[in-house]
């Protein structure tokens, strides 16, 4: 096990706008595997840029021992490099080649320094991540959205880091890709930090770090130990917290039975001193006696009381706080028989290459289906969403859509104006929606108060997905199509939850994209399409083994 460590000592950070995100965070990570976990917008990916320098705390430091690697949600791949370009050994492998052809140039030499293996281990890497056959020669555009994630993790892995940080890394990962990754991370010697809702990678951690309330909390074993702990904890939270609320009701009556005993007390007290013709002096020095002792039973009683209110307030503050979206789309008509989408012998260029088979492909869309479409990393899934959208026009073929607007959702979430408030964008979306309604829609998103006032460029990757989602489905008119690509990415597993409700209780059609296995199997899907080596083929429910 690596010695390397990461220590963060009473860290705060803040938005621009003075949004805290972090007070007096201290903790350690040491070596092994840890996996972090909170809802979205709870700063995950936030305190992944702090530890990898890309933000810098207002007070308080973190730090990471030896070599760092790092792999954001979003890579920020400028231009369209090449392979190698993305991998960092284009100037070693130019180094290499100028000196097979001859020139001994000293500047050679010192580039290369000690990677004289660098094409060898280069290929190997690529391979151990299911990129064996990408040249190093390849554009960026040409890969999908998986293989971009599989080699922007083989580009980290090439540094040979002794810390490694990677959020969400399984994102539009095909089974196969996932697979590798998780063989990868399982030899992993060093310390690694990674943030995820891939149940099955968390499963592989050896300890989870949770992030709630500003704290971090670590918890041995995997995530589904995690989960055991979390269900124990609340059932003995909400256990004391009717044990407190009913401590409050007994304290309340007891106290009520109190005063109505010391007003009979005294009632009766008051005519016994009448009748039994006392002087006033002495009459008065009894009464004040006995509303005395009224009153000080009276505090006892209410302290009694207040102890027990307090009470309470603990153990309801042991209670999770477990938001959830609301998420409820917008109703639409769309008859059973009515053709909402019709291509014929479709076909994509993708630079030199032809996308699908030599006999094209066909796709019907009709009435409300259900369509899930699977296949692997690279297939040409995203791109024919696109056509089907119609922002990719196709190079052969013909494409027909109805005259029902079609909602696209894409896996690089690129549709929002970044410098824009998420209410700013709703509104774009949606202009003739009233402003007290877009506010309570994107309540129901859970951006409340000055949240809906930040910058979506400010926003996590599930923040960002949550606004997208909200502008998206709500534009006006309401959709017939939806077209989703990959929607559980950035997710937290409480917001897939409504996701797969909202989409079950949707009366128009869609077609989804995505390798989480579980999700597809909630959304009431019935209609299984495949894409893979240029064909597109009906299938029935798949067993798991070819998403």
């Amino acid at each position: 096990m690596s010695d390397a460590f990461i220590i963060c000592s009473t860290l705060s950070f803040s938005w621009p706008d003075d949004t805290p995100v972090f007070q007096d965070l201290s903790f350690t990570v040491g070596g092994g595997r840890t996996g972090l976990v909170a809802p979205n917008g709870a700063g995950k990916s936030t305190l992944l840029k702090l530890i990898a320098g890309e933000y810098r705390p207002g007070a308080g430091s973190v730090s990471a021992e030896g070599v760092l690697g790092y792999l954001p949600q979003s890579l920020p791949l400028l231009g369209d490099p090449t392979v190698a370009e993305v991998l960092g050994v284009a100037p070693v492998l130019r180094a290499l080649a100028a000196i097979e052809s001859g020139d001994a140039d000293e500047e050679h030499f010192t580039t290369i320094g000690n990677d004289w293996d660098i094409e060898e281990r280069t290929r190997a890497q690529l391979d151990r991540l299911g990129l064996g056959d990408v040249s190093l020669t390849r554009r960026l555009h040409t890969l999908s959205g998986g293989q971009v994630i599989s080699l922007g993790l083989a580009a980290q892995l090439l540094k040979r880091p002794d810390v490694l940080l990677l959020d969400e890394p399984t994102n539009n990962l095909d089974r196969d890709a996932r697979r590798k990754l998780y063989d990868v991370l399982d030899d992993w010697n060093g310390c690694l930090l990674l943030v995820s809702h891939d149940r099955a990678l968390l499963d592989r951690m050896d300890r989870i770090a949770e992030l709630e309330r500003g704290e971090i909390r670590f918890h041995g074993g995997n995530f589904t130990s995690y989960e055991e702990s979390v269900r124990a904890e609340r059932e003995v939270a909400e256990k004391n917290i009717r044990s407190a609320e009913q401590e409050v009701k007994r304290e309340k009556r007891e106290m009520q039975q109190a005063r109505e005993r010391a007003q009979r007390r005294a009632s009766n007290a008051a005519r016994n001193i009448e009748s039994a013709g006392l002087p006033k002096i002495i009459a008065g020095g009894l009464k004040r006696r006995a509303q005395e002792s009224a009153g000080k039973a009276n505090d006892t009683h209410a302290a009694r009381l207040s102890d027990a209110k307090t009470r309470l307030d603990e153990a309801e503050r042991s209670l999770r706080d477990e938001q959830r979206i609301t998420l409820e789309l917008p109703g639409t008509n769309l008859p059973a028989g009515r053709t909402v989408f019709l291509g014929e012998r479709l076909q994509v260029q993708r630079g030199e290459r032809a996308l699908f088979a030599a006999d094209c492909v066909d796709l019907a869309i009709r009435g409300p289906e259900r369509i899930a479409l699977t296949g692997p990393n690279g297939a040409g899934k995203s791109s024919l969403l696109r056509v089907i959208n119609g922002d990719l026009a196709p190079s052969g073929g013909n494409a027909k859509r109805a005259d029902g607007r079609v909602a696209y959702l894409s896996q690089r979430l690129d549709l929002l104006d970044l410098d824009r408030t998420v209410l700013e964008n709703l509104a774009a979306f949606a202009p003739g929606m009233p402003e007290a309604q877009r506010m309570h829609l994107l309540a129901r998103f859970l951006f409340r108060g000055s949240r809906i006032h930040l910058p979506v460029g400010v926003l996590s990757g599930g923040e960002r997905l949550r606004a997208t989602l909200a502008c998206v489905l709500f534009a006006e008119p309401a959709p017939q199509l939806l077209l989703l690509d990959e929607p559980t990415n950035n997710l937290d597993l409480l917001s897939i939850g409504q996701l797969e409700s909202a989409l079950t209780a949707y009366e128009g059609a869609f077609v989804v994209v995505s390798h989480d296995e579980r999700f597809l199997a909630k959304i009431g899907v019935d209609r299984w399409l495949r894409l893979a080596d240029g064909q597109l083929l009906e299938t029935g429910a798949p067993d798991g083994e070819s998403l």
